[in-house]
């Protein structure tokens, strides 16, 4: 019998498997690539939330915990997928530098936001109101850490390349079963495809999509990253990563005409020399209304068990509560009640009593 099985091989997915074969679980995954928010994310961490400057949930054992888990698989791996970089800040007036000394001036704030102008002139970048530096930022190459680790998984086989049907799903003593495979816990990180599970499907999961670019812009020269209304990444060999729409009502992971004429008209904004688009991604993040995540156990299932709702922040937020999770599994350690699926128990009993007509 397994210790886990882990539908989903995304950010929440491979965060579980890690913290699980750190502690010598035995694992196996299954996953149909259906849900593609993690591969195609920008990957940037940032522990404030520029557009409100408020300080990111836990952002600072966040990080800590984020950091050792990607030095970690890249050490497992032998390959590099987290890269540090400053975030800069462009300023439109000199109202928006008020605003960031004072937010600076914020005991929460003020290890993550530099009080030292960026006077610097990057080249197709108007700045004549300068820029503000984010501190302890970066991002990681989602997309690379996704199949290096997924490769790794089939290597080692621990990933079945398959859709997961619920119907299959059988509840022991013991634990699980599904099909011929046996597990004590099953872990449900299956991102917005939370909304075909018949466990999880009464949590507020909405979703919103995001459309991104990747560019060429052979006449800018960058090597941090621009965050106004979107953000503009340095990626190598003039492309830039640039991102990203939100949109609270198209579900699917169709790149549209609307979000490209946003990303244009906002590339426009902070840019002012040719661009070319070499790729159009869209994807749908699994966000929850009140910016939370989706952490715990089944009311009436103690092997039924979630790992959702990462939303923009799965890079940073996927190994914290990973761990999370599996400390409370293990150990019966609590879920911070911010994340634990427990604040929709009310949902949850109405999902029972389903209206009658």
């Amino acid at each position: 019998m397994l210790d886990y099985l882990i539908v989903g091989s995304g950010l929440a997915g491979i965060s579980f498997a890690e913290v699980a074969l750190k502690n010598n679980k035995t694992i196996l995954l299954i996953d149909d690539k259906s849900q593609n928010s993690s591969r195609i994310a920008g990957g940037l961490y940032n522990p404030v939330i520029l557009k409100r400057f408020s300080e990111v949930w836990n952002a600072r054992e966040h990080l800590v915990l984020m950091n050792e888990f990607y030095d970690q698989v890249e050490d497992k791996l032998k390959e590099k997928f987290n890269y540090k970089m400053p975030i800069l800040r462009k300023f439109f007036s000199i109202e928006e530098q008020n605003n960031w000394f004072a937010a600076s001036d914020k005991v929460n704030l003020a290890p993550f936001l530099s009080t030292k102008l960026i006077t610097k002139k990057y080249q197709s970048i108007d700045s004549p109101n300068d820029y503000g530096e984010v501190l302890h930022t970066g991002y990681v190459k989602t997309r690379q850490l996704l199949e290096s680790y997924n490769t790794y998984l089939k290597e080692n086989n621990l990933l079945l390349e398959e859709s997961f049907h619920s119907s299959f799903l059988d509840i022991l003593e013991s634990g699980i079963q599904y099909k011929n495979i046996k597990a004590r816990h099953i872990i449900f990180a299956e991102g917005f495809g939370l909304h075909k599970n018949p466990y999880f499907n009464y949590l507020p999961l909405d979703g919103t999509k995001g459309e991104l670019f990747l560019i060429k812009a052979p006449d800018l020269k960058l090597d941090v990253i621009v965050n106004t209304s979107v953000f503009i990444l340095p990626v190598g060999g003039s492309l830039f990563k640039v991102g990203a729409t939100y949109n609270w009502h198209d579900k699917t992971d169709l790149p549209t005409e609307e979000g490209k004429q946003e990303l244009v008209d906002r590339i426009k904004e902070i840019i002012n020399c040719d661009f070319e688009i070499i790729k159009h991604f869209a994807g749908v993040r699994p966000t929850v209304a009140d910016r939370r995540p989706l952490v715990g156990t089944h009311e009436a299932y103690n092997s039924i068990h979630i790992l959702n709702g990462l939303g923009t922040r799965g890079v940073m937020l996927g190994p914290a509560l990973a761990k999370m999770l599996y400390d409370n599994i293990e150990n019966g350690a609590p879920i911070d009640r911010e994340a634990d699926i427990k604040r929709f128990h009310k949902r949850y009993l109405k999902s029972l009593t389903p209206d009658r007509p």
